[in-house]
């Protein structure tokens, strides 16, 4: 994580962590805000798609990359890949949101539709990949991807020592991984919250089952990587 931290730092600055009094009242804590939406594509996960494409070998950038994605981890993968100069592929949903779609776009990524939901985008992606010789970009299941992700919650830590819990978005995976990763390696007491979407509830299912676990609901509306 350190080391991503280092990779990183000069195509992406540290977000803004604000305090906001209303939020205090809401909740009865004292609230702090990790701005990740001031990242160039407006989420967390440019980190991890930064960190990734940045150690690509020599093979991996001259065949390019391809991914899965519904919006927020395809920007990532597309910003990235324009940064270093790498061809990028983005699978997505046929219905997939058209500013994201627009966004991957302006980055230099060629999008591919394919399915109704992200599995069948992911499913179609994994064969391409092995048609056309790409490298293959999991959305949650990458290392690189996990610790470029985690920066995040080493910055919250480093600027305030004192948090002791940090809430966390459940999507894909990786930036609660990251988090997870992060915040138990830096101080084991800090307690972290995977919040998900009633509408896609598999990592919720999945946690509270112990091993993984496929939601009919959380198919039709992807998991939102």
């Amino acid at each position: 994580m350190l080391t991503a931290r280092q990779r990183i730092a000069p195509y992406l600055r540290p977000t803004s962590l604000y305090r906001y009094p209303a939020l205090d009242a809401m909740t009865g804590a004292q609230l702090w805000v990790k701005h990740e939406n001031h990242q160039p594509v407006g989420a967390f996960k440019v980190r991890g798609g930064v960190n990734l494409v940045s150690q690509l070998t020599a093979d991996e950038r001259r065949r390019g990359v391809i991914t899965a994605s519904t919006g927020n981890h395809g920007q990532s993968v597309a910003y990235a890949a324009d940064l270093f100069g790498v061809r990028a592929v983005i699978c997505m949903p046929e219905q997939a949101n058209p500013v994201k779609v627009e966004s991957v776009r302006a980055l230099g990524a060629e999008v591919i539709f394919h399915g109704a939901d992200f599995d069948d985008a992911r499913e179609y992606c994994e064969e391409q990949a092995a048609v056309r010789g790409y490298r293959y970009i999991n959305s949650g299941n990458e290392p690189a991807l996990i610790a470029g992700v985690a920066t995040y919650t080493l910055e919250i830590l480093q600027e305030r020592p004192d948090i002791e819990v940090i809430v966390v978005p459940v999507g894909g995976g990786s930036g609660a991984a990251g988090a997870c990763v992060a915040a138990k390696s830096v101080r084991s007491s800090v307690e972290v919250i995977g919040v998900q979407s009633e509408a896609a509830p598999a990592a919720y299912r999945s946690w509270q089952a112990g091993k993984l676990v496929e939601d009919t609901t959380a198919r039709r509306f992807g998991n939102l990587p």
